[in-house]
């Protein structure tokens, strides 16, 4: 009788948002240099590494027979490897992805596996996952990934000390904020610092602004590609309100000149030099990073985008980056299918998978987690975080994200130039539009 060798599953994992390229090809995933009898393992040198390799020792030790095997690289050469892996056919079992457009194409093209009847026959593993989450990766009704890391929506962060300097109060409203703007450019502080330089910050305000007006529904007509849907009234009247925000000095002077891959824009904010900065949940470590005593002392403060009056969209509603997913090839084996599956549910959000993303910062997108965030550092902002996506009525992936990378790019090219005046909001609608039906 021969002896039964251990079942290895494939992962691949990447933590970049827009270049991400995702692998389903192989039934087996059998790739030179590996450890023989198991398939490779692939995955970056960066966010959830650490929880990763936790993860996998754990799970390996309790099953033996259906071994997790991680090989980690770094981002560029990752990339180019999966690439060559997937065009001879010795791609992974499971992948990491952002879910989206980038996920989207590979389930249009056959490659990713269902996982709705896993998810079904098991409605405690289901309904332990934040639905506004587990959205970013379901298409026609059937959901294509699960979340493996924590949620990062995108808040309003101020400087408290400036905030009382010029009594004001965290804006509420989109009137709130524009008469803010003009209280602290009449003390001699710029409003809002932004790392223009980098393109994508732009994005969060083009978000949160047509989502206020118009609702997730006239988003969810520019991802369907519904034609003539980037001329929508409210993409229209948010391209307008940010032409009114640049026009009446709202950014710090210089600000299409910053990066914000660099902490630069938060710097501005922790150093005094602007009041206000509209950032993703990662903003908090690098603020953190950049003056610990900032923090510690209690400067930063946090609120949610201002509601805009007469808009469709709910105050709760929030955009930002909702989690990375697993997701499962198609072309996996049964048995390869059972164990990635497995590992999903229940090496996924266990106990100890979920202390070790606390314990790095990330803020998963599971239920019932208030009495384990109590006990975390900074206790205060990651329950903010967390309540702020548990209680979302829409939870809205970024648009660049969310797009075909192709799209995506188109957008932040023509965003900033609105953000630069060299273009109106009435040209910013009709050049998406005409980007959109290429």
């Amino acid at each position: 009788m021969t002896p039964r060798m251990p079942s290895r599953v494939l992962i691949t994992a990447s933590a970049a948002a827009l270049t991400l390229t995702l692998s389903a090809c192989g039934s087996s995933g059998r790739t030179p240099g590996g450890s023989g009898d198991g398939t490779l393992a692939w995955a970056l040198t960066q966010g959830s590494e650490a929880t990763f390799r936790a993860s996998a020792t754990e799970w390996n030790k309790e099953h033996p027979d259906s071994e997790i095997d991680y090989q980690y690289f770094q981002n560029d050469p990752y990339k180019q490897k999966l690439r060559t892996a997937v065009g001879a056919g010795n791609g992974p079992v499971l992948f990491e992805n952002w879910g989206g457009g980038g996920l989207k194409s590979y389930v249009d093209a056959g490659k990713v596996a269902d996982l709705t009847p896993d998810l079904d026959a098991d409605p405690a593993w289901k309904n332990r996952i934040f639905p506004s989450v587990l959205k970013s990766a379901t298409f026609g009704g059937k959901v294509y990934g699960v979340p493996v890391n924590g949620v990062q929506p995108v808040v309003l962060y101020y400087n408290k000390e400036l905030f009382e300097k010029v009594g004001a109060q965290p804006p509420k409203t989109w009137d709130d904020l524009l008469a803010l703007v003009k209280k602290l450019k009449a003390e001699g502080i710029a409003p809002i610092s932004m790392g223009g330089a980098s393109k994508w910050p732009d994005l969060m305000w083009l978000e949160y602004l047509v989502d206020r007006v118009g609702g997730p529904e006239t988003f969810a007509n520019i991802a369907a590609g519904k034609k003539g849907a980037w001329s929508d009234p409210a993409v229209l009247k948010a391209a307008q309100m940010i032409e009114q925000l640049v026009d009446e000095g709202g950014f710090a002077k210089g600000f299409t000149s910053v990066s914000a891959d660099t902490g630069q824009a938060e710097a501005q904010l922790y150093t005094g030099k602007a009041a206000m900065i509209l950032q993703g949940s990662w903003g908090y470590g690098t603020i953190n990073t950049g003056s610990p005593t900032f923090v510690s002392e209690g400067h930063l403060g946090w609120t949610g985008f201002p509601a805009v009056a007469g808009g469709k969209g709910d105050a709760t509603n929030i955009v930002g980056n909702t989690a990375n997913f697993f997701s499962v090839s198609a072309q996996a084996s049964a048995k390869e299918k059972k164990t990635a599956v497995s590992y999903l549910k229940d090496g996924v959000y266990n106990d100890s998978y979920v202390d070790n993303l606390l314990k790095n910062g990330d803020v998963p997108p599971v239920k019932d987690l208030d009495a384990k965030l109590k006990a975390t550092d900074n206790a205060e902002w990651t329950t903010y975080v967390y309540r702020l996506a548990r209680d979302a009525k829409s939870f809205q992936l970024s648009w660049d994200q969310a797009l075909t990378p192709e799209l995506g790019n188109e957008l932040l090219t023509h965003l900033d130039q609105l953000f630069l005046g060299q273009i109106s909001p009435e040209q910013f609608c009709a050049q998406m539009d005409k980007a959109a039906a290429k």
